[in-house]
């Protein structure tokens, strides 16, 4: 089946990135969120990104308008019944994805893949829900998504060949790199990122380094871009806790034990970024 129209749930930092990355690939895009003012907010950032390529010269005016034209919004998500394929990009928290393929799956035409985007949470799991398995997938874009160039695809144990290359075809089409791993928590990125950002979190608790240090090691010692305190901010310090509480729950290895200091963070509301105070201030 060819993909002409591309449905996005969730209209957030990762949801209005994928749509954009979706749209600039020349398919028509539906963004779906549960406010009008969220997916008002995500057409803003994608606007702003774009407005940022035209300013640098690697995008025409033109070009810019075509792609905000291929996108429309909507907070209904019985609008997704008119799909080609769904990547569902909500928050991490399972019960929320569930309910979601669980709608989904009565809403678009049994030949419709539905994908994830999560970060940690068994892609089996969440294919359960459905009555589709084989047509379950994971499709874990990284962020900033217009920047960077990888999707990891999982299959679950029900994923079919055929979804599989369908997916992977559309990364190609996006202008990513997709690369293959199986269905374990955390799949293959999370898995050696998370521990890493948690051990760091761990430096900070103890007083091994103050979060500047940290993060100033991590990047002129190892060449890392961001340090990781930096990109636990970044990526929100919520979605962070609940990816090792997933590693912690699959694997029960205390090394996936979430540090306290992290979760202390996150029940104050200190998120990173998108509240303005994680572990600097912004």
């Amino acid at each position: 089946m060819k993909v002409t129209t591309f449905g996005v749930i969730g209209s957030g930092q990762m949801g209005n990135g994928i749509a954009q990355v979706a749209a600039a690939s020349g398919l028509q895009v539906l963004m779906s969120d549960i406010k009008e003012e969220f997916t008002a907010k995500g057409m803003a950032t994608i606007g702003k990104n774009l407005d940022r390529s035209v300013k640098k010269g690697e995008l025409a005016a033109g070009e810019r308008d075509t792609i905000l034209s291929r996108i429309n919004t909507t907070t209904d998500l019985k609008d997704m019944a008119g799909v080609d394929f769904v990547v569902e990009a909500a928050v991490e928290r399972e019960d929320l994805k569930f309910k979601i393929f669980r709608d989904l799956d009565a809403i678009c035409l049994p030949s419709v893949i539905l994908s994830t985007n999560t970060s940690s949470i068994p892609i089996g799991r969440i294919a359960a829900q459905t009555k589709r398995p084989d047509k379950v997938i994971g499709m874990h874009f990284m962020n900033p998504v217009p920047v960077m160039k990888l999707i990891e695809v999982i299959k679950g144990l029900a994923t079919s060949d055929e979804t599989f290359q369908m997916t992977w075809d559309l990364c190609l089409k996006f202008g990513k790199i997709p690369a293959e791993a199986n269905d374990f928590p955390g799949f293959i990125a999370n898995r050696i990122l998370m521990p890493m950002i948690n051990e760091a979190i761990f430096c900070l608790y103890q007083s091994v380094g103050k979060a500047e240090d940290i993060d100033t090691v991590m990047k002129l010692g190892m060449n890392h871009p961001m340090g990781p305190l930096a990109l636990a901010d970044l990526i929100g310090l919520d979605t962070c806790l609940a990816i090792m509480e997933t590693l912690y729950d699959g694997f029960k290895d205390s090394k996936y034990r979430p540090c306290p200091l992290l979760r202390k963070y996150v029940e104050a509301g200190w998120l990173g970024r998108k509240t303005g105070r994680g572990f600097y201030s912004y």
